[in-house]
């Protein structure tokens, strides 16, 4: 038991490392960060779908934005399309579980806006779909996935790809990421002297 401990943990550093070592990954989360700090400077919104690990990563992500990640500060405005339970049922009753978030976006979605769309596969067919509805709608789009990106990675704006296959390896690095994302949208609309403020530890 110990070894499959030891291992496990081996395989989750592994794939952090490969993380760590693409340049090319970080400078892709820097645009998104930027890309969606203008986006919330003009009033608009960040608007983030998954399906179950990845639905409680879209909550947990814009649980970040709207009450805080480290440090106090105003709300930055952000919805996760996961957490309506009458809109998400209606929809899959009355027409097909794919299009429970593009529905959504058509609803709640305005130009200007931002949609990430989280899937460890990259072949979510609803995520595909929001994607596809985000992109009529001239919402920028950012996909953060696994393998090789799937389907999603040419539809997507920007996307940032997990280098592995095994699905909880992804999500542990999806985690990593998306508190880095928050962090780095943060120091775009409130500037360097953000990293001065002292830190509060959440309940």
């Amino acid at each position: 038991m110990e070894e499959l401990v030891r291992r496990q943990l081996a395989e989750s550093i592994a794939t952090m490392q490969a993380v760590f070592a693409d340049a090319t990954l970080h400078a892709t989360l820097v645009r998104a960060a930027e890309l969606t700090a203008e986006a919330m400077q003009s009033g608009r919104k960040l608007m983030v779908a998954g399906n179950g690990g990845s639905a409680a990563d879209a909550q947990h992500l814009v649980a970040e934005f709207v009450v805080r990640l480290t440090v106090d500060r105003p709300a930055l405005a952000a919805i996760a399309l996961t957490t309506d339970s009458s809109i998400l049922t209606a929809a899959a009753n009355d027409w097909h579980f794919d299009r429970i978030f593009s529905r959504q976006i058509e609803a709640l979605g305005r130009p200007g806006d931002v949609f990430l769309g989280i899937s460890t596969s990259g072949n979510s067919k609803n995520i595909v779909a929001a994607l596809h509805a985000a992109k009529k709608l001239g919402i920028s789009t950012i996909a953060l996935t696994g393998n090789d990106g799937g389907a999603m990675r040419p539809l997507a704006d920007l996307s940032i790809v997990i280098p592995s296959n095994t699905t909880m390896n992804i999500q542990e690095s999806h985690l990593a990421l998306e508190h880095i994302f928050c962090m780095l949208v943060e120091r775009c609309i409130f500037g360097a002297e953000f990293d001065t403020k002292p830190q509060e530890l959440s309940e």
